[in-house]
């Protein structure tokens, strides 16, 4: 992995990202969000229900984990208009790193499009080229429990 932290990248200066809860990414075209198993007791007892409950009712198989169950709307079922996430404080890594994904930061036509969508990106926290790294790595299956430095509000 050093050499991914050697090389340069359109980041190399860091980029600003904060999440102000608009529920824009909680609300856009259906896709998968995925939990890691080990992710469900958390929100489960977040949700004071049983992890099967959980499982159930929000979650279906999804390679080694879970995804998300949406709305008919294609909405995330913990987005609440009023509230916005239902989940925040143990959302899962997949939304705790957002918009630090391996795949929006593949090009810098990426990353500029996701901000044209995205209200947080380019304004607070600056992130260092070695977080952001961090950050990504912590995404790929094996390192899902940490949430590689993306701080909670």
């Amino acid at each position: 992995m050093k050499e991914l932290y050697d090389r340069s990248y359109f980041f190399d200066h860091g980029l600003r990202f904060e999440c102000i809860r608009c529920g824009k990414c909680c609300k856009w075209s259906p896709g998968v969000v995925s939990i890691d198993k080990k992710e469900c007791p958390r929100i489960a007892q977040y949700l004071d229900i049983s992890p099967p409950c959980f499982i159930e009712k929000y979650l279906r198989p999804f390679r080694n984990g879970y995804r998300i169950l949406e709305k008919p709307n294609g909405w995330c079922p913990f987005y609440d208009e009023e509230g916005g996430c239902t989940i925040y404080s143990v959302r899962p890594i997949q939304c705790r790193t957002f918009p630090f994904w391996f795949t929006i930061l593949r090009s810098e036509e990426n990353w500029y499009r996701i901000s044209r969508q995205c209200p947080g990106i380019g304004r607070g926290n600056l992130y260092s080229k070695d977080q952001i790294l961090t950050i990504v790595q912590s995404t790929f299956v094996g390192n899902r429990l940490d949430a590689g430095g993306i701080e909670e509000k």
